[in-house]
């Protein structure tokens, strides 16, 4: 028996889910309402046709980016539990990210991590343009970041492996080096890694200038 009672929260929360896992290709109405074991006429009746359902999930979507609270008691944890927070929450969603992107509303997704840093950098002295690019070089480190990490994630098998590349012969300076980079790779780590140190440089005082 279809369900007689369903709230526009729920008909977002499942076409979400569905978005999330197969694209938005997946998303009809009539599959949303057989996932929700519901009439195709209570999804009109609740959200409208699939194109209002879409801008819906993507006002949804940026309303949900924009719970970010940093955490840690200096700057720099702070602005990087801001960064690892929102490269979760991309890598969360690809789908509706690029929905959020086709409509023209990634600017605005992007304001509540974008005040976060900024309250953050402003925490730390920094103050006007220097605060600005500090700001904007985060964020871009983190899209960036993002982009070559799915990149590697979607590309083929490669043959031969960097574990075949680097064996200690290949770097016999360096054995300790070879055996690293044989190892695979930690995503998570090496973000961290390369944040933290872009964030230390980024918050050092400015050297003084020359005579």
């Amino acid at each position: 028996m279809a369900r007689t009672t369903l709230t526009r929260d729920e008909v977002l929360a499942a076409a979400a889910s569905l978005v999330r896992q197969h694209g938005p290709a997946a998303l009809t109405m009539r599959r949303l309402a057989a996932e929700l074991d519901t009439a195709v006429t209570s999804i009109y009746w609740h959200v409208g046709n699939r194109e209002s359902l879409l801008d819906a999930l993507v006002e949804r979507t940026v309303q949900e980016m924009g719970a970010i609270r940093p955490a840690g008691r200096t700057p720099v944890e702070r602005i990087l539990s801001v960064a690892r927070t929102l490269r979760r929450e991309l890598r969360e969603r690809p789908h509706l990210i690029a929905m959020v992107h086709e409509r023209g509303l990634t600017e605005r997704m992007f304001l509540p991590a974008q005040q976060a840093l900024v309250h953050e950098v402003h925490a730390a002295g920094l103050r006007g343009a220097r605060a600005a690019d500090a700001v904007r070089a985060v964020q871009f480190q983190i899209v960036g970041y993002l982009l070559v990490e799915r990149n590697r994630e979607r590309s083929p098998a490669q043959s031969p492996a960097e574990s075949d590349l680097w064996d200690p012969s290949a770097a016999p300076d360096d054995p300790e080096l070879a055996r690293a980079l044989a190892r695979p790779a930690d995503p998570e780590r090496l973000f961290l890694l390369s944040l933290r140190a872009l964030v230390r440089s980024l918050l050092a005082a400015p050297n003084p200038p020359p005579r």
